[in-house]
C-alpha cells in the first residue's frame, strides 16, 4: 500500500503541472489558445496511454491510435442527434440511425467497445515480440483505418461525421489527463509493471521464473487501449466533427515523437515530451507563416513544423537516446537530488566541525 501511495503522489506531482496549465488557459487565454491547450491535453492522454504498453513491454507500438479512432467514432454514432443522423447516417446498420444515447451512456459504450476489441486483438498480438510485434501493430492501424474508410453506411467513409454534441471542457480534459497519469504510474510501479519490464529485458529468464509474460502484455495492452479510448472520446466531444485522417499516421507519429523525446520508460517522460513538442510545434507553426519580428519580415516556410519534428527526434536519438527524463520519474529525480544535497551539506558540516 505504501508503494501505491508513493506512486500516486508522484503522479499527482505531474498532475499539478497539467492542471495549472489548464487553469491558466481557462482564466486568461482566448478561445483559440484554449483549443490548443485542449488538444495538448488529448495528445498528452494518448502519449501516456502509449507509454503503458511501450514503456513496460518494450515493443514499439503503431496501432493504438486506432483505438482512439474506434472510441471517437463509437461516441459520434451513438450521441449524434437523430435529426442529424437522418441526413448524415440515414443508412446506418443495426438501426443506429434511429438511436441516440445520452452522453454518459455513449461514453461507457464507446469505452467498453474499445476495450473489448483491444482484448480480442491483443490475445493474438501479445504472442509476438520485437520487430514482428511492431509490424503487427502497424498492420492493425491500417486495418482500422481501412474499415473506417470503407464502411460508408456506418462511418460515412472518407467524409467527416458532424453534429457530435460538444460537451467536453478543459476541466474534464485536465481531470482525465490526471487520471491517465495516475493509472499509468501505478501500473508502472506495480509488481505487474516490474515483471513486464524485467521480461522485456530477458524473456527466457522471466519465463523460467514463472512470469506470465503474455498475460501481463495483454493487461498493459488493454489498459493502454482504454486510455487511448478516453482521449478519442474527449476529442470527439470537443471538436464536434471527426474524419478518418484524424486518427492515422500524422497523430501516430506525433504521439510517438512526444514519447520518444520525453522517455519511453517513464510516465514523467511522456508528460514532459508532450509539453515540449506541443510548445515547439506552436512556435514553429507561428514562424512558418512568415511573421514580422522586431521589424524583420520572415519568409513563409511551409512544412517547418515537420522539419522541427524530424530534427527533434534525430537530436534526441543522438544526444539523449533514452529521452529527456530517461528511465526515472520526476519525483524520483527530485528525491535523489534532495538526498545528494543533504549528504553534501552534512559532509561540509562535518569538515567544519572541530576534531
Amino acid at each position: 500500500m505504501s508503494n501505491v501511495m508513493q506512486s500516486v503522489k508522484g503522479a499527482l506531482l505531474l498532475g499539478v503541472g497539467v492542471v495549472a496549465i489548464a487553469v491558466i488557459a481557462i482564466l486568461f487565454a482566448e478561445p483559440f489558445y484554449q483549443r490548443i491547450v485542449f488538444i495538448f491535453l488529448v495528445n498528452l492522454i494518448a502519449v501516456v496511454g502509449l507509454q503503458v504498453f511501450m514503456g513496460n513491454a518494450d515493443v514499439t507500438n503503431y496501432g493504438h491510435i486506432g483505438f482512439m479512432g474506434i472510441a471517437a467514432y463509437a461516441i459520434a454514432i451513438l450521441a449524434t442527434p437523430v435529426a442529424i443522423k437522418k441526413t448524415a447516417l440515414a443508412s446506418a446498420p443495426f438501426g443506429l440511425a434511429q438511436i441516440q444515447l445520452g452522453i454518459v451512456p455513449s461514453i461507457l459504450v464507446a469505452l467498453v467497445l474499445t476495450v473489448a476489441i483491444a482484448f480480442i486483438v491483443g490475445t493474438m498480438l501479445v504472442r509476438q515480440s520485437g520487430t514482428p510485434a511492431s509490424i503487427a501493430t502497424l498492420a492493425l492501424l491500417v486495418i482500422i483505418h481501412v474499415v473506417i474508410m470503407n464502411w460508408v453506411d456506418l462511418t460515412r467513409g472518407p467524409r467527416a461525421i458532424y453534429g457530435i454534441p460538444i460537451r467536453a471542457t478543459l476541466g474534464w480534459a485536465a481531470a482525465c489527463a490526471v487520471l491517465a497519469i495516475v493509472i499509468a504510474r501505478v501500473f508502472r510501479d506495480s509488481k505487474w509493471g516490474l515483471q513486464l519490464r524485467a521480461a522485456s529485458e530477458n524473456i527466457a529468464a522471466a519465463g523460467a521464473m514463472g512470469v506470465p509474460i503474455k498475460r501481463l502484455r495483454l493487461l498493459a495492452w488493454v489498459i493502454s487501449a482504454a486510455i487511448l479510448g478516453m482521449a478519442g472520446v474527449l476529442f470527439a466531444l470537443f471538436v464536434g466533427t471527426i474524419s478518418p485522417n484524424s486518427f492515422y499516421f500524422d497523430l501516430t507519429f506525433l504521439t510517438l515523437a512526444m514519447l520518444v523525446l520525453g522517455g519511453v520508460y517513464s510516465v514523467s517522460g511522456a508528460v514532459i515530451g508532450a509539453i515540449v513538442v506541443t510548445f515547439g510545434f506552436e512556435i514553429t507553426r507561428y514562424l512558418e507563416n512568415g511573421p514580422t519580428i522586431i521589424g524583420l519580415k520572415l519568409p513563409v516556410m511551409f512544412g517547418l513544423t515537420g522539419v522541427f519534428l524530424g530534427i527533434t527526434i534525430v537530436l534526441c536519438m543522438i544526444l539523449r537516446p533514452h529521452g529527456l527524463v530517461g528511465d526515472d520519474e520526476l519525483d524520483e529525480i527530485l528525491a535523489r537530488r534532495h538526498k545528494d544535497l543533504a549528504q553534501a551539506s552534512d559532509g561540509n558540516a562535518n569538515k567544519g566541525s572541530p576534531a
